[in-house]
């Protein structure tokens, strides 16, 4: 991971709500040589000071029969991203760049009970449907579905042994350049204005400390 400390969020409580609002995540691991990964949406959970990741992925895939193998795996949360031009600098003759905000989960992913598989479906199914009264709503559906479907899924929980982040958004520059990035980036679509706000957030304690 990127390590420049100015692009490090010291607040855990910012990195814990940034993973909260991004939960798609990319999950890897490795077996005995090659890389595996999958995307997938992961519940958060902290117990006693220990953070835990939990979800389900397809059995006897690649990257089930490698976590296996080698239970060490890597969550990448990741939000919008966007390229920052060199132009929009008190100095344009500089490289220009990308302004982005990644965390990265590290720890040890343990196979979990069917029990325990009913219980992710149910707590993500109510996370993501947000409405008890949706025909998709984990409660809903037919047992003769659900019975199928587990058949073809297991559950995972990840214990978060090593946390790191990079909210890189530029604030390694001067007063000047920031206000005219954040005005360019509003400007520009979805992505740019949301790292544009993220950036104006920060204005103030870059700046006015």
């Amino acid at each position: 991971m990127y390590h420049i400390p100015y692009f490090k969020e010291t607040e855990r409580k910012t990195v814990i709500d940034f993973m909260k609002q991004h939960p798609f995540v990319m999950l890897i691991g490795c077996d005995d040589l090659l890389p595996v990964a999958t995307q997938v949406p992961v519940l958060m959970e902290e117990k006693e000071e220990k953070l835990f990741l939990y979800g389900h992925i397809m059995k006897s895939t690649d990257h089930h029969k490698s976590f296996l193998q080698n239970p060490n795996a890597l969550c990448v949360f990741t939000g919008a991203h966007t390229y920052v031009s060199g132009s929009w600098y008190s100095n344009p003759k500089t490289a220009s760049t990308w302004n982005y905000i990644s965390v990265q989960a590290k720890g040890t992913i343990k196979f979990l009970d069917d029990a325990s598989l009913v219980d992710i479906l149910e707590k993500t199914t109510t996370l993501f449907e947000n409405n008890n009264q949706s025909p998709a709503s984990f409660h809903q559906l037919p047992k003769e579905y659900v019975d199928k479907l587990m058949k073809a899924i297991v559950a995972f929980e990840i214990e978060v042994t090593g946390l790191e982040n990079v909210f890189k958004l530029s604030q390694n520059r001067d007063e000047e350049s920031y206000i005219n990035i954040i005005k360019n980036l509003q400007e520009g679509d979805t992505q740019s204005k949301s790292v544009a706000l993220e950036m104006e957030q920060r204005f103030a304690s870059l700046f006015h400390k």
